[in-house]
């Protein structure tokens, strides 16, 4: 059975991923950037194989999906280009003082990052940050709360030095 398995979804893979490549490749304009959408698209089609009735339909919606969070997290990177070029543009700039939020973001301890990055880069709802943390939201909640009471610190003292 596993064997027919395997060469079931290796068929498929086959038959498939080319153009599932070739159609990400156009709506991301990036090769690397196809090829992992295709390939996950593939792996979540093989972490549920067995209750998937329509595989060619699944790789499709799924990475229209992914191809949607591409998207969303590319206008996310601009939108904070385009604020952050504004907010250059309208204070005067000191390079060693500008704190980077990335930078600050990936400081925090795990137990704060990962909610912020769940919740606020990939815009997960609090209720599943909860589900995929193992965490009660309350909890979920007041780590974020925390995080951001960090951040705020971190940038207020940046921008201290500053003046």
């Amino acid at each position: 059975m596993k064997r027919s398995r395997d060469k079931a979804a290796s068929e498929l893979f086959a038959a498939l991923y080319p153009r599932l490549a070739g159609w990400c490749r156009r709506l991301v304009d990036d090769d690397e950037t196809a090829h992992e959408i295709a390939s996950e698209a593939f792996t979540r089609l093989w972490a549920r194989w067995a209750s998937v009735q329509e595989p060619r339909g699944f790789l499709y919606v799924t990475a229209a999906n992914l191809v949607r969070d591409h998207w969303r997290k590319l206008e996310r990177e601009r939108n904070a280009v385009r604020r952050a070029t504004t907010e250059a543009a309208v204070r005067p700039h000191n390079e060693q003082a500008d704190p980077s939020v990335r930078l600050l973001v990936q400081s925090l301890p795990e137990r704060l990052r990962v909610p912020i990055l769940l919740h606020y880069y990939a815009d997960m709802p609090i209720r599943e940050v909860s589900v995929l943390t193992g965490r009660k939201e309350g909890t979920v909640k007041a780590d974020l709360h925390a995080a951001r009471e960090l951040l705020r610190v971190h940038l207020r003292r940046s921008l201290d030095h500053t003046l």
